[in-house]
């Protein structure tokens, strides 16, 4: 699995905080501050958008790194992606990730 293929099945590669992130995109940032607040019904700070991709050293977004129960699930149970996981297709928590954004399952058993 690449290594830019988040514990949740997202394609760090695409993300845009990431890519707001290596580019120093202030407007980049601005814009995800803006979507993934309106998204998980929460303010969003721009300079919490800074991350080099869930599984890789370096910085994380403050939702992936303190607030993302998936990627805190994954760590808990010492994983590397739910790709690991048993309860990949019932797991609750995915499931609404993936009813926004079905390849994840694809992602994940590519692992």
């Amino acid at each position: 699995m690449k290594q830019l293929i988040a514990s949740c099945g997202l394609d760090c590669e695409k993300c845009e905080a990431r890519i707001a992130t290596l580019n120093d995109d202030n407007n980049l940032r601005l814009k995800v501050a803006k979507e993934w607040g309106e998204m998980n019904q929460m303010e969003f700070q721009p300079e919490w958008i800074n991350c080099e991709g869930c599984r890789t050293d370096g910085c994380k977004t403050y939702y992936c790194s303190e607030l993302c129960k998936i990627r805190r699930c994954v760590k808990e149970k010492d994983y590397n992606t739910c790709g690991n996981c048993a309860e990949l297709r019932t797991c609750s928590t995915l499931g609404e990730l993936a009813a926004h954004a079905p390849y994840v399952f694809e992602n994940l058993i590519a692992e």
